[in-house]
């Protein structure tokens, strides 16, 4: 036994090269240094949330314009929706569409065509679309679903007819209740923080992920001049896609 412990050391001795210097507390901060360099380098490279969010989705956003006549005369509107199937259906808000005499949508690669409403949905304000054109690649979002408090969400849509523009911020509660027009009251909504103006109305709320959780339906208006204050809201795509007929998520 001794032999072979004598043996191994001096294997080890003839084996081992030149001694290495010990480290020094500035050898230990460069390596710090360069780590922490590395780090931010790597995420700088890496794709946002925000921006991961808006590459999937914006494929499926839609830009509706609707005409119509009311008390004040020929009135036009802008808001936005989502494509969720591969038919080309197309999911926004009622009160986008409602009442207008003439729906007209455009797909984020220019196509435009003449829509009408499939399905519809008062008490959760939601509008199931129908283009007569469909782009030659119809690209449907992913819905996603199972928001917390706290998640970080994406609104994407066509603020004051700025078009194709994302926002950011947080689910600031769930199950909210809100009072619209005609003294009807919205329920199960997700609040959030992001920033939503007229023209996201109908959109889709993304996840970190893109994925469509929700269905932008309106903000926050105590002054009622009709621009953000902090608060938004969206119904649940578990509630939106219901009516389109999409399984509940």
């Amino acid at each position: 036994m001794l032999a072979v412990v004598v043996a191994a050391g001096t294997g080890f001795a003839l084996t081992r090269g030149p001694d290495v210097p010990p480290l020094t507390q500035a050898d230990v901060q460069k390596q710090v240094e360069k780590g922490i360099a590395d780090a931010q380098e790597n995420a700088r490279k890496a794709p946002t949330d925000a921006a991961t969010a808006y590459r999937a989705a914006l494929p499926s956003l839609v830009t509706i314009t609707t005409t119509g006549v009311g008390a004040k005369g020929s009135q036009n509107g802008t808001g936005a929706g989502v494509v969720v199937s591969a038919e080309g259906t197309i999911l926004t808000a009622l009160h986008v569409v409602d009442g207008a005499d003439t729906i007209r949508v455009q797909f984020t690669d220019g196509t435009r065509a003449s829509a009408s409403i499939k399905e519809q949905e008062a008490a959760s304000d939601t509008a199931v679309l129908t283009p007569d054109t469909l782009p030659q690649v119809v690209v449907p979002a992913v819905l996603g679903g199972g928001a917390q408090v706290g998640d970080e969400v994406f609104p994407l849509g066509h603020p004051l007819g700025l078009t194709q523009s994302l926002s950011g911020g947080l689910v600031s509660a769930l199950d909210r209740s809100i009072s619209v027009g005609s003294g009807q009251t919205l329920k199960g909504l997700i609040q959030f923080d992001a920033a939503v103006n007229p023209g996201n109305s109908g959109g889709p709320l993304l996840n970190r992920d893109g994925q469509v959780i929700g269905i932008v339906t309106g903000l926050a208006n105590p002054s009622e001049q009709n621009f953000f204050v902090g608060i938004g809201f969206a119904v649940p795509i578990a509630t939106a896609g219901g009516v389109a007929g999409s399984p509940p998520q």
